[in-house]
């Protein structure tokens, strides 16, 4: 089959592989779409440290399981133990055996990917494959940062950056009925912003119209953490959705002061995962995608880097990693 692998040099290559050869419990899973994420972009660039090498990034998978025809998402949660502390108190997303999709397994920029059942998750009828690939990383992420935010039906909400993940995370404060507030660079995305209900948009360091009761960060920088900071009410906290930033630079603990908080968001959990899609069913929730064939992998990684991706980039892999 054929498959991108990131190799211990961060050097990325298409190459032509076995097939996966599925162990205990595992099935093979037919790709037909992989979402690619600025997690992927991360790992190709080096800011991510590789924790196998070689390694097929990739962690919004749509396709089929084999022998059944059965169509399942998989995303970054590859895995967890199920009996550990994390696990057994509902946070396998810090379960210290946790295995993640593109990072220590093989993910899905191939035609084929193994995955285990309990993982694997039964994706909305009527959403078609490309649609429904953002959805199983940036909007089951995005959801759990909208929780542990702790933003309430109706409050006034912060999101910090405006690209994959934000623009299926608003569409779920909007239908609580959240007043969202959007600071980004380009007046391209604070007009996306505002077509999809956001309130009010800015740059990062414009002040909102009043305190928020809630913000996420979506930009992997570390000053755009202080930005929300600022913007928040007593009693506050900011939500770090990021697996990777630069640094969170130096500021004034009375920004801190009343009671304010900032807290990362790790990954997420099964349950986050089935919650999110069936709210995304019920509201709707679209992505906004663009499609790149499987052998425009590089170009697909430069333009997110680039910030010409508008919504969600997502690779077509069944109809085109043969060409």
């Amino acid at each position: 089959m054929q498959a991108w692998r990131l190799d211990s040099e961060h050097d990325l290559r298409r190459e032509a592989v076995a097939e996966p050869a599925p162990e205990g419990d595992q099935v093979v899973v037919e790709v037909s779409a992989c979402g690619v994420c600025r997690t992927d972009l991360q790992l190709v660039r080096g800011d991510l440290g590789l924790r196998r090498a070689p390694v097929v990034p990739g962690h919004q998978v749509v396709g089929r399981i084999g022998g059944t025809g059965e169509r399942v998402g998989l995303a970054w949660l590859a895995s967890a133990c199920g009996h550990g502390r994390a696990c057994l108190e509902g946070l396998e997303n810090l379960c210290p055996d946790a295995q993640f999709r593109g990072w220590t397994v093989d993910g899905g920029f191939a035609q084929q990917a193994l995955a285990r059942p309990a993982f694997a998750f039964p994706l909305p009828a009527g959403v078609g494959d490309l649609d429904a690939a953002p959805l199983l990383c940036g909007g089951i992420v995005g959801y759990r940062a909208l929780r542990l935010s702790g933003i309430q039906p109706g409050g006034r909400l912060g999101l910090f950056g405006f690209g994959s993940s934000a623009h299926l995370a608003i569409q779920v404060a909007v239908h609580w009925g959240c007043e969202v507030c959007v600071f980004t660079r380009g007046s391209r995305d604070r007009a996306r912003a505002e077509g999809l209900g956001a309130c009010w948009t800015g740059e990062y360091d414009d002040p909102p119209p009043a305190p928020l009761d809630a913000a996420v960060t979506f930009a992997p920088v570390g000053s755009v953490v202080i930005a929300a900071l600022r913007t928040l009410a007593p009693g506050a906290t900011v939500a770090v959705n990021a697996i990777h930033l630069d640094r969170i630079p130096e500021f004034s603990y009375d920004l801190l002061w009343e009671e304010r908080s900032i807290r990362s968001v790790a990954n997420f959990t099964r349950r986050d995962a089935t919650e999110f899609l069936d709210l995304a069913a019920r509201i709707p929730v679209r992505a906004e995608i663009e499609v790149f064939e499987f052998g425009s992998l590089p170009t697909a990684l430069d333009r997110l880097q680039a910030g010409d991706i508008r919504g969600s980039a997502v690779l077509e892999v069944a109809s085109s990693a043969g060409a």
